[in-house]
């Protein structure tokens, strides 16, 4: 039986992010936002849109890859009669300094041998499905417009030959691209050419300037590039993933939409992108952060929108569903949870701009007010039960890892005060790590010989692997050995995937295996110097990236299934993460 593996990559700029399969079809293209119904959603529904170019005889083979080190995505289609390659990217690149990402998509198709026709066809619509965009045509362009945005097409063959669907030789580059805004004077195979190679140069630049470990480079690089997509350019926000209503396992239920911004997720990528030697990031989310508008008491949500909206009501569409699994959901209830470690990683995302001396002009960013207030909130938030890194929805606990990022959380703090020289910070800072650690000592459990889920519970839980990857645990201890060996025992795999947890929850047992946790685990196993069966199993599960080397967010253990969004960020950090650890570990042996 064929593998479940989500066959398409992405392209993107930080103004949108477009899912194009091995046939070189457009499945999934939200716009005018990063959360916004897409324009193109075969992904979901058929009738929710797609952008296809379908040739006139039976396809016999299909490839697609990334060209080296960049975001930019070529699809090669071989048919009885001859074969063909598709370009497809989103501009990006630097001019006289300024950043260039307009919301243009491109795509270049190029003859390659034989006899091919091919036919456009391109289906725009809105509202998920229930708005089809009627197509207006001009000598110069195909106009499809609704009250929120107009979308231009071009080509350099005839608009009405596409319009209509007709089959033409293909025996010249064809050009297409969608515009926000069409340019004056358009001369269009010129000027996709020039966007081309400025986008080409950017991506390999933004490479060249990552620090990268020669330890599995190729993945790491592939998974800085797909992070580097999630970040929205306008506020800085960082999205989990660019889709909704994949569902974590067949029939599950477990469908959700992630197109938000968690605090939790964006410390996470944040951690890995600076890991990498990359900052920008850093800086425009601190920004995104600052806009933020906490509640009255001060509370942040755990979620918000890109535009820092906190609002995000969620519904159930009467969509088909990915591969028929319903619901199709949009927003997401968890805006309205209490999820408690979202204050500890907001500290801990904003302590580089404080220390690293790499970052220039480290004053603008210095934001005592928000540092006091998150303190705050860690301090008042202490003995508070909450939903849990999980998003627990029928019942709420207090989770070790709560406290796990309410004690590094105000460890960062004291950090930015003994930068800063505010005393007062640092003795806040100190009081909440004793209370911090109090309350993760009161999840051990004796008898297990471990640390659980939540304070006076039994159950484990995969995340706390961070107890030793975050500098907890010392790794060398016998209760860090005795920790991990309770949770391989448990929740672990025959081939090494782990579980977050096994026990039930509000939509019963976990199905697959969460991907980022694997991670954590082989992370956890260079900390403590199990080093070789660390790198064994991290190039093991490598093996289950897609044809372009992007993660889902679940796999199933035993078949190799990809399910859950995709791609998911925390996959991709968690494998940034872990392949550092290894990295350094190997290099330090080299001395010894």
């Amino acid at each position: 039986m064929k593998k479940h593996k989500y066959d398409f990559g992405i392209i993107g700029n930080g103004s949108y992010i477009a899912h194009i399969n091995t046939n070189a079809e457009i499945v999934w293209l939200c716009w005018p936002n990063f959360d916004s119904s897409p324009i193109f959603g075969s992904l979901l529904d058929q009738n929710c849109g797609h952008f296809s170019i379908i040739p006139n005889t039976k396809i016999i083979s299909t490839s697609q890859v990334y060209l080296e080190n960049t975001n930019i995505l070529r699809t090669e289609i071989i048919t009885e009669t001859g074969s063909f390659a598709v370009l497809d990217f989103a501009p990006r690149y630097y001019q006289d300094g300024t950043l260039q990402n307009k919301r243009n998509l491109y795509r270049k198709i190029i003859p390659l041998f034989g006899d091919v026709k091919i036919k456009i066809q391109l289906n725009l619509t809105y509202q998920y499905g229930k708005e089809h965009l009627k197509p207006s045509i001009n000598s110069a362009e195909i106009l499809y417009q609704t009250n929120d945005f107009r979308v231009h097409f071009t080509s350099n063959v005839s608009l009405n030959q596409i319009l209509k669907e007709n089959y033409f030789l293909l025996n010249q580059n064809i050009y297409l691209a969608l515009f926000e805004t069409i340019p004056v004077d358009l001369l269009l195979g010129d000027f996709i050419e020039s966007e081309f190679k400025k986008t080409k140069y950017y991506w390999q630049n933004w490479v060249k300037h990552c620090t990268i470990p020669h330890f599995a480079q190729k993945q790491q690089i592939r998974s800085a590039l797909c992070l580097k997509l999630h970040q929205f350019q306008e506020t800085g926000a960082i999205i989990a993933a660019s889709t909704t209503s994949l569902p974590e396992a067949p029939m599950a239920g477990r469908n959700w939409d992630y197109r938000f911004c968690w605090l939790r997720d964006g410390f996470y990528t944040l951690l890995a992108l600076t890991n990498l030697g990359q900052f920008e990031e850093l800086e425009m989310y601190s920004q995104y952060i600052s806009n933020l508008t906490p509640t009255e008491d001060g509370r942040y949500q755990p979620l918000y929108s890109i535009f820092g909206e906190n609002l995000l009501e969620e519904q159930i569409l009467q969509l088909e569903g990915y591969l028929g699994n319903k619901p199709v959901r949009i927003g997401n209830s968890a805006y309205t949870h209490k999820q408690n470690d979202a204050y500890g990683q907001i500290l801990l995302s904003l302590l580089p701009l404080y220390l690293d001396e790499r970052i220039p002009e480290k004053n603008r960013f210095h934001n005592l007010g928000l540092v006091k207030n998150i303190l705050e909130q860690i301090e008042l938030t202490m003995e508070e039960p909450d939903a849990g890194l999980w998003e627990f929805r029928n019942f709420s606990q207090k989770h070790c890892y709560t406290y796990l990022f309410h004690w590094i959380g105000a460890k960062a703090a004291k950090e930015i005060a003994l930068k800063l020289d505010r005393q007062d910070l640092i003795e806040q800072s100190d009081l909440l790590m004793k209370k911090a650690e109090t309350n993760i000592e009161k999840c051990y459990d004796e008898k297990l010989g471990c640390y659980t889920q939540a304070q006076g519970k039994k159950e484990l839980d995969a995340s706390l692997l961070q107890l030793i990857t975050l500098g907890y645990l010392d790794p060398k201890s016998e209760k860090a050995k005795s920790h991990i060996k309770a949770i391989e025992n448990t929740l672990k795999t025959e081939n090494g995937f782990m579980y977050r947890y096994l026990h039930r929850d509000d939509f019963g047992k976990p199905e697959t295996t969460f991907l980022v946790c694997t991670f954590w685990y082989i992370e956890a196993l260079a900390c403590m110097e199990r080093i070789e069966e660390s790198a064994q199993l991290f190039d093991f599960v490598c093996e289950h990236a897609n044809h372009v080397g992007l993660f889902s967010e679940d796999i199933e253990s035993m078949s190799g299934n990809q399910w859950g969004n995709f791609p998911q960020t925390y996959s991709h950090v968690g494998l940034v993460n872990a392949a550092r650890k290894i990295s350094q570990k190997k290099s330090d042996s080299l001395f010894w």
